[in-house]
């Protein structure tokens, strides 16, 4: 175990969170690719990793159970999913208005409803910054990718 490599090596989204359409399937996927691509994953007192990051979902609670790559248990985190609720309600919104835009709008139009689609998204990711603080070091961009993650999560296609 090299000392100081704070990412993840792998993430699985537990029995739990259940399967959804093929559609549902690839986005998860492509989420968990980009978020193991690059991240920086630091959980507070831990020498170093890589990690691997075990996603659940137990009774309306987002649950992360951290290990090192070779299985050595880091920490398990619980999330109360209310402060992202509204959050993921409004990125779903503004996601159908972008969608729909983008058949049949403006450039300029599709540009203003994406500014407004990332400015949501940033939102979100600044909340589980802020909801992981003291448990798991993150960067914004691995923040961002991690807030994909469980928005995709609640997606059903």
């Amino acid at each position: 175990m090299a000392k100081g490599d704070f990412r993840l090596c792998d993430v699985v989204l537990d029995d739990s969170i259940g399967r959804s359409t093929p559609d549902v399937e690839h986005e998860r996927a492509v989420a968990i690719f980009d978020l193991i691509e690059e991240n920086r994953f630091e959980p507070t007192g831990h020498e170093g990793g890589p990690y691997r990051l075990n996603i659940s979902l137990v009774e309306q609670k987002l649950v992360f159970t951290i290990t090192t790559e070779g299985g050595e248990a880091v920490a398990t985190h619980i999330l109360s999913l209310t402060p992202f609720r509204r959050i993921i309600k409004d990125y779903f919104m503004i996601c159908e208005s972008y969608y729909e835009a983008i058949r049949s709008s403006t450039p300029s139009q599709i540009e203003a409803i994406d500014m407004g689609r990332r400015g949501i998204h940033n939102e979100g990711s600044e909340t589980l910054q802020e909801r992981l603080k003291g448990k798991i070091a993150l960067d914004f961009d691995t923040a961002r990718r991690l807030f994909t993650l469980v928005c995709v999560l609640y997606w059903r296609g």
